[in-house]
Parts: C-alpha cells; sequence; structure tokens
C-alpha cells in the first residue's frame, strides 16, 4: 500500500445529492445503487454535508422518539436536544447531513488517511480540491490496496479500470455487484460469477467497453441458479 495516494484509491464517479433531496430519495438512493454513504453537494459541487446509512436509520428511529420526562428535561441541554430534533425529524438532505465532513487531498497518501479512519472511527473519507469533490476512499478501497501487486504500473493501471468499471456498474440499477465480480489483466475484464438475466450479460459487455483503458471483454458468469434468485 506504500507510495499510494487518495486519488489513485478513489471512486471518482461518486453519486451525490443536492441539499434539498428528500429523505425517502435519499434511502430509494442507497438501496437501489448499493452504496451506504452519499455526500451532499451544491451546484458548484462544493461539498456541504454526508448522509449515511446511519443517518437515515437514525431518522426512522426517531419517529419511535417519545418526550422526555420532567425530571430529564432538567438536566438536558436544549441545544443538543434541538439539533437531534431536526436530524431524527428532518425531511432533508440538509436536515440530515453530517457538515463535519473528514477531508483529505488527492495527494493524500493511503498510510495518513487508514490512520485517519483508526483515530476516527469512520468508514469514509471525502476528496476533495479547493472544496470541490473528486471523489471517495471507503474502508474497502484500502483493503483492495492492500493486496495490490506493489509498484507496477500495468498492474495499477488495470486496477485503475478495474475500479472504473466497479463506479459504471454501481451507477446502473440492472447490475449487481454483489453476485457480480471483476477482474482486469492487461487490459481485458472479465467477469466473474452469476447474471440475471442474458439482457444483462450483454449490457454489462458493452458497459465494460464503453469505460476507458479496456481492451477486450471477457464473460465468466453463471445463470443465476435458482436457490439463490428464487426464479424469479
Amino acid at each position: 500500500m506504500t507510495g499510494l495516494l487518495a486519488r489513485d484509491l478513489m471512486t471518482p464517479d461518486v453519486v451525490t445529492v443536492p441539499p434539498e433531496t428528500p429523505v425517502m430519495a435519499m434511502a430509494r438512493l442507497l438501496a437501489d445503487r448499493g452504496i451506504s454513504a452519499v455526500p451532499v453537494v451544491d451546484k458548484d459541487s462544493k461539498v456541504l454535508g454526508i448522509v449515511t446509512e446511519a443517518d437515515l436509520v437514525r431518522r426512522l428511529a426517531g419517529e419511535e422518539d417519545k418526550p422526555s420526562s420532567w425530571f430529564g428535561a432538567l438536566f438536558a441541554d436544549p441545544a443538543s436536544q434541538a439539533e437531534r430534533f431536526a436530524r431524527t425529524h428532518g425531511v432533508t438532505a440538509k436536515d440530515l447531513m453530517t457538515e463535519k465532513v473528514v477531508t483529505v487531498a488527492p495527494d493524500t497518501t493511503a498510510a495518513h488517511i487508514a490512520q485517519m479512519m483508526e483515530k476516527q472511527n469512520i468508514r469514509r473519507v471525502v476528496v476533495t480540491e479547493g472544496d470541490r469533490l473528486r471523489g471517495i476512499v471507503s474502508r474497502a478501497d484500502l483493503l483492495r490496496a492492500l493486496v495490490a501487486p506493489p509498484h507496477q504500473d500495468a498492474e495499477l493501471s488495470d486496477e485503475r479500470v478495474r475500479r472504473a468499471v466497479m463506479a459504471a456498474m454501481k451507477k446502473e440499477p440492472w447490475t449487481d455487484t454483489f453476485y457480480t465480480m471483476v477482474e482486469v489483466k492487461d487490459g481485458t475484464v472479465t467477469f466473474h460469477g452469476f447474471r440475471r438475466s442474458d439482457a444483462v450479460q450483454r449490457a454489462l459487455r458493452v458497459l465494460a467497453e464503453n469505460v476507458p483503458g479496456v481492451k477486450a471483454v471477457v464473460d465468466d458468469t453463471q445463470p443465476m441458479p435458482v436457490f439463490i434468485y428464487g426464479g424469479v
């Protein structure tokens, strides 16, 4: 992992939302795309905050909140209570989002990012340049960097191509990144795992062929077994 920087690890094509996005739309977005967080940005791509799965779960749990007792209210901090109420009853991204987003520059080392995640107990950092969003580095990205072959430009290039293919897949609701794995070697993309239909198989090939750096596409997927897919 030594020598790798945030720009090498990050997912560059990040799904974002404007601050006025409704709660239900964000929940549907995270579920459909298979992602765990979404940055909130303004029209100039400046990062305003981030909404995570935990924020949405907290919002759902807030529906069961009960008024505190008179005794508890004596010792409660009104400012903290007000902030919690806004985040557990808000209806848009700007109400739920965490404004203090942990950010790094594109040239931040992988080791420093890992240290930040460990110390602050966070799952991801946002890569920014001049306050503008450039990408996200997650714990999974760091794990991939840990097992990646060291310091060989061709292999690093393959990893970048693989990440670009994965990013493109996550944008499409018909893909299944849980059952379909991606391998890239010498510019050749190979899909492993299972596919839901022949249409998905064809679309995956087209998707990969449109990613810069892809020289060839090999489909090694199998039809989804009935015991997984339920025959639907």
